[in-house]
């Protein structure tokens, strides 16, 4: 599937760290979404599936109200069965091949990549984005021996033509020094959903997005 110009601009992946339950959680989405986000990523990592699955339907059938695409972090299963607009997998998840078997054609696959050999193979499994980092330091995820630096950056966007969002310990400061890579937009989660206001987060990250 392709994916829409500006459609990974301002890319929001949830973090329960600040919501604490589904409703929290689908009101941090709502207000991002208000701000000005323009792709989710729905990332539980530590709900039984049956809690995942409920939240996922909750959570994509508000995206889809709102005109945003919803992708759900590594658990294909649950893409399918809430409706979602498909899935995101990392290197050490489903490998893409299976993931597009399962969910078909018609659905979104994206894949983290860092580096150029990675994200090569990534497109030619069928991936229809990339998510590259870690572009700085994070304490969302252990990146060490995974950053990308600027220059990593233009070398992943060079060799594929699929869309690149970067990831990783991105804030409102150190955004403008992703721009010129190439980028098709930056995928956030301390930066939106561990503000205390989300939709004002939303708003000032968008523009820095932008003009990437």
């Amino acid at each position: 599937m392709k994916i829409k110009p500006g459609e990974l601009r301002l890319y929001a992946v949830t973090d329960r760290a600040w919501a604490h339950d589904a409703d929290g959680v689908m009101d941090q989405v709502r207000a991002a979404i208000k701000g000005g986000a323009t792709f989710v990523q729905l990332r539980e990592k530590e709900l039984d599936p049956r809690s995942f699955l409920s939240e996922a339907r909750w959570i994509v059938e508000l995206c889809h109200r709102l005109g945003v695409r919803c992708v759900i972090n590594d658990n294909v299963d649950v893409a399918l069965l809430s409706g979602a607009d498909g899935v995101h997998v990392g290197q050490e998840d489903m490998a893409c091949e299976k993931a597009r078997a399962m969910l078909g054609p018609g659905r979104i696959i994206g894949v983290s990549a860092h580096n150029v050999e990675e994200a090569r193979a990534a497109e030619a499994a069928g991936a229809d984005y990339l998510g590259s980092g870690a572009a700085f330091p994070t304490d969302t995820k252990d990146v060490r021996g995974h950053f990308v630096t600027p220059e990593g950056f233009r070398a992943i966007t060079g060799a594929v033509s699929i869309p690149v969002v970067a990831i990783g310990g991105i804030t409102k400061e150190n955004l403008p020094q992703l721009a010129g890579c190439g980028l098709a937009g930056a995928a956030v989660v301390s930066a939106l959903f561990a503000q205390p206001d989300v939709e004002a987060a939303a708003r000032e990250l968008l523009p820095l997005c932008e003009a990437l």
